[in-house]
This record gives structure tokens, sequence and C-alpha cells, in this order.
């Protein structure tokens, strides 16, 4: 894992969008297409308006997919991570290729299997992908599972700490208003993934960060399991990397 530390948020951003533009357009020179990830949360605010702004990347050759999603979710609600890329990501750029958006509006097994078989098909290039304040990478909430080998599954959120990290981004009124179930991309799908860009901002992420680098591999953290990544690119600011 390479660990990049930079002096505030925003250069967080720039940093951490550059290299996963490079990634971007290799997989174009090489292949002629990319496919990507990109995850959601106000920790990638920056790190996603850096990357719409970088040049010479023929979006046009690319499909998106993304990590997860409310089930139920109204695609009007200000949480819903649809609604997220649309306004922060697919909005700013010319169309893309493709772009996989998770409707979880309607039956959650059936867009998991639909999901599924698409992603298959679509070797990932290049994933954006955040550490919770649980450790929890997507929705893969501690204990995660590790062994399913399902791209997309439905996961239950009713344990308190997710459930408090996700009232706590602003996104809902109450921490009753937080869903219990989602539709969440499975840890062995992300690690299919050739390059992996995890952009970690805030103090609120500093004992993440801390228990990401020095915890075993474990399913109760989550995010270790990053370390086993061959090509995984850590992006902190000087808060979230306090507790080092």
């Amino acid at each position: 894992m390479e660990i990049t530390i930079s002096k505030n948020v925003e250069e967080l951003g720039k940093t951490a969008a550059k290299v996963a533009a490079e990634a971007i357009k290799k997989a174009i020179t090489e292949k002629g297409a990319a496919n990507i990830i990109l995850a959601t949360g106000a920790s990638q605010f920056t790190t996603l308006a850096a990357l719409v702004l970088e040049p010479n990347i023929d979006w046009a050759k690319v499909t998106m997919f993304h990590l997860d999603e409310y089930v139920g979710m109204p695609e009007t609600h200000k949480a819903s991570f649809r609604k997220y890329l649309k306004e922060r990501f697919l909005q700013k750029l010319p169309p893309l290729k493709n772009a996989f958006l998770i409707n979880a509006e309607t039956d959650a097994e059936e867009v998991c299997k639909k999901l599924s078989d698409i992603i298959e098909i679509h070797p990932i290039d290049m994933a954006l992908v955040g550490i919770g304040e649980n450790g929890h990478i997507a929705f893969n909430d501690p204990p995660a599972d590790f062994e399913t080998q399902k791209p997309y599954f439905v996961v239950d959120l009713s344990n308190e700490a997710c459930r408090q990290q996700q009232f706590g981004e602003g996104w809902f009124e109450t921490i009753d208003e937080v869903p219990e179930k989602c539709i969440t991309m499975s840890v062995a799908q992300i690690m299919k993934s050739k390059t992996i860009v995890s952009a970690v901002p805030e103090a609120r992420k500093a004992l993440a960060v801390k228990n990401t680098l020095q915890q075993e591999v474990s399913n109760l953290f989550p995010s270790t399991m990053l370390k086993n990544h061959p090509n995984c690119h850590l992006f902190l600011d000087v808060d979230s990397a306090s507790l080092l």
C-alpha cells in the first residue's frame, strides 16, 4: 500500500484524482476503454471535484459503477448516492460510455443479480474506495463478509455504529431515518480492481486509518483488506493521519 499525506483535504483530493486519472487514461490507451468504481460520501467531495477537471480523459470510453445504495431510497432524497453521483460527477462531464447506477427502489435481490452479471464482464481498472469511521469499505461493516464472491448483495445496516456514521455524515435529520438495508459491492469484488485509490480525509477518520494500517487483516477491521491489494494508494491529510 502506497501512502500519501497531504497538508489539507483540497490537496488530498487533487493528488488522489491525479492517480485515479492516470489509471483511467492508461486503461483507455491499453485496451480502448476503462471501467471504474466510484465512492460517495462527504470524504470524497474534493477527489471527485478534482477528477472531473482532470484533462485528457476520453469519458466516452469510460463505464462507471458505484459501491452502494440504500434500499428503498428515492433519488430525490439528499442521502441518495445516485443523486450524489449525478450531481457531483455525471452532470459535470460529457456522457460516459455507460453508468450503472444502483436503483434500490425496486426488488433489491433482482437489482443485485443484474448488476453482478454486468460488472462480471467489465473488469475494473480503477476504484475509488473510501474508509468509514468503523473501518467499513462500501457497506461491508464489521464483521464483514470476506468470503462471498457475489459482486453485489444486500446487507443489514441495523448496526448502531454504522447507522451513527451515516447520521454523522449529515444526510439525515435523525438517526432513525437511516435505512436498515443497503445494496453493497462485496469486498471480493472491490479487491478485483486493478488500481484502488482510497481518499480518507478528516480527523473523524483518524482511528479508522490507524486501525487500517496497524491491525492485522481481519473482517473486524474491513479496511485492513486493502493492505492485501497489489496496487492500492491511500491518501490522507494531516488530520486523518494524526494518530499514526
